[in-house]
């Protein structure tokens, strides 16, 4: 064992993540996308198995493992279905959100239906009016006695419209980040509604919607952390989604460049597989070591973060950026090699390239994961 291997305790984390996957998910994803089915009790089997709170703290009823063995659990989980490990992990992020930086009232009440996703989680930061400027947002929450009034609406949750919780900033004082706060709004709460499902490329096993507020009554004890705070939990919480999203991306590219692997020394052309040929093993090789390079800087800024080390927030963005950039790259080469039948729904390469396209745009656009690398060597 070199000090690149995973450890035992993390190959049987894998090695977990990988049977369900096989099991409870690779059959499926096929369907869940065509009909665009949320697959509800599929993900609850996950958090069965502790995946629906993997960083929660154990003290809180989490499995409280580390960032790389989320990222192990999330890669896994991609290879049959990018969506659905995507959809779990925003609900982890959800999760950890509360647990880290709640108070005990916040985390008694959400967590305890949370961790076996009974309740499940979505992340509010987007608006229709900022996106990459997130601080730029408008949702207002104004205090009136023991409750916060909140008005605004919140873009692209995935989740919307079905998942009960939502993890909110909202704007609590002045223009800016350090106006932001951070609150856990509920589903039932008078004077939140939904959007229409929105139409997308990709993603079809997982709701997408706009989330209103209309004047909603917050109680001040769903804040998480102190007013002003928001912010700074939003990017926090973003660091590891930015892993956990590289991390779908990467276990969606190598189920493609398996299922290149297998499609190439199956299908003859010239009297030969087209495995045989030269240009073709050249595409293959380039592929895999593509994704290894991902993959491995992916797991030191997992480390990183887990560690809280002074560089984790660089790190995580090089790691997203390289990871969703390469799965797609990779991605868009196995549809190539499978010529015109990687076009068509009958081979899974097509519903992965539409997947793995989102990757470069949420958790932070792959330019503004530029801009956080940069300024942070500029610092320097």
């Amino acid at each position: 064992m070199t000090q690149f291997d995973l450890t035992d305790d993390q190959l049987q984390i894998q090695e977990m993540a990988r049977k369900f996957t096989a099991d409870a998910i690779t059959p499926f994803a096929a369907e869940w996308d065509e009909k665009h089915i949320f697959p509800r009790d599929t993900i609850r089997e996950a958090a069965e198995l502790g995946f629906g709170s993997i960083y929660v703290s154990e003290e809180s009823g989490g499995i409280g493992l580390g960032r790389l063995d989320a990222a192990l659990i999330f890669e896994a989980m991609a290879y049959g279905c990018p969506s659905t490990s995507a959809f779990i992990s925003i609900h982890n992020m959800a999760s950890w959100m509360i647990d880290r930086f709640g108070s005990a009232a916040v985390k008694e009440k959400y967590l305890p239906s949370m961790i076996p996703m009974q309740r499940m989680g979505s992340y509010c930061l987007t608006e229709p009016s900022s996106g990459s400027d997130a601080a730029a947002l408008k949702t207002k929450a104004v205090l009136d006695g023991n409750h916060y009034i909140v008005s605004g609406s919140k873009a692209f949750i995935s989740g919307g419209g079905e998942n009960e919780i939502y993890v909110t900033m909202v704007r609590t004082g002045e223009e800016g980040p350090k106006g932001i706060s951070c609150l856990v709004i509920e589903k039932d709460m008078p004077g939140v509604s939904f959007g229409a499902q929105e139409k997308k490329l990709g993603w079809h096993s997982q709701p997408t919607a706009q989330v209103n507020f209309d004047e909603v009554r917050v109680p001040v004890e769903n804040r998480v952390g102190a007013e002003g705070e928001g912010f700074r939990i939003a990017m926090m919480g973003l660091d590891g989604g930015r892993l956990n999203i590289g991390a779908c991306s990467l276990g969606g590219a190598q189920r493609c460049l398996d299922e290149a692997v297998r499609y190439t020394k199956e299908r003859k052309q010239f009297g030969q597989p087209i495995a045989d040929f030269q240009a073709i093993q050249f595409m293959l090789a380039d592929m895999e070591t593509e994704l290894e390079a991902a993959r491995y800087l992916l797991y030191v800024a997992a480390a990183k973060v887990t560690a809280n080390a002074p560089d984790k927030t660089r790190f995580a963005a090089m790691a997203k950026r390289l990871a969703t950039d390469t799965g797609s790259s990779v991605v868009d080469r196995a549809l190539q090699l499978h010529g015109g039948y990687g076009y068509l729904m009958d081979y899974p390469v097509e519903r992965f390239w539409r997947d793995l396209r989102v990757h470069s745009i949420l958790e932070g656009t792959n330019q503004i994961m530029r801009v956080i690398v940069s300024r942070d060597l500029l610092r320097q």
